[in-house]
């Protein structure tokens, strides 16, 4: 007997994708850095958030429309890719702007904020604090840094500074993911084809069986 291919494969379960969970975090972390060091009457606060969000939701509607089109889960999937594009140049604008470096490929604290797997904007934030602390000579022996020393530092100087590079560094891990999604999903669709594609193939074993 003939398996049947389903006419509509399993789809959605974007939630488990490492995509759509770190665009999620650099949406959750681009939120409470707006907040921080953005101007709330600037459009270019908005802007970033927007980016992020944007990021997020496409990844998620992609995933969802996959059942019945390739092609509408391929094209969401690279306006997500470009959403964080764009986020990303926000994050060094910001920095360019206000003089303050950004980090190097090869900085160790790009290295040490993946090795952490943040998930939570939290964790991200008590990162941040560590940084700052490491830099300014307060983190313990062990490179520990207690709760009553990092809120009790100075939120001035290199904290912006440490938020938008770790920003850049999240950014940079999601649009890698989602090149290497974007890749798999063009393969997929040249392979496999879309829904008509399918919807030949299931009529042709059905009249087979």
């Amino acid at each position: 007997m003939i398996e049947q291919e389903p006419l509509i494969p399993k789809h959605g379960g974007y939630r488990k994708l490492k995509s759509f969970q770190l665009a999620q975090l650099v949406y959750d972390v681009t939120v409470r850095f707006c907040e921080r060091y953005v101007d709330r009457f600037s459009r270019t606060r908005d802007q970033m958030i927007q980016a992020a969000r944007s990021g997020v939701q496409n990844i998620a509607e992609g995933s969802q429309a996959s059942g019945t089109s390739k092609k509408t889960e391929l094209k969401l999937t690279n306006v997500a890719r470009a959403s964080l594009e764009e986020l990303r140049l926000d994050y060094e604008d910001f920095l360019r702007q206000r003089k303050l470096p950004i980090w190097a490929k090869d900085d160790p604290l790009r290295a040490h904020l993946i090795e952490r797997r943040c998930t939570t904007a939290d964790e991200v934030a008590q990162w941040v604090k560590e940084a700052h602390c490491r830099q300014s000579g307060k983190a313990g022996p062990d490179g520990q840094v207690s709760p009553s020393t990092a809120s009790t530092t100075s939120t001035k100087s290199t904290f912006p500074e440490i938020a938008a590079n770790a920003a850049l560094v999240l950014l940079a891990v999601s649009c890698s993911l989602l090149d290497r999604q974007i890749a798999a999903q063009s393969a997929a669709f040249e392979q496999e084809g879309g829904f008509t594609e399918r919807l030949y193939r299931v009529r042709t074993t059905r009249r087979k069986a």
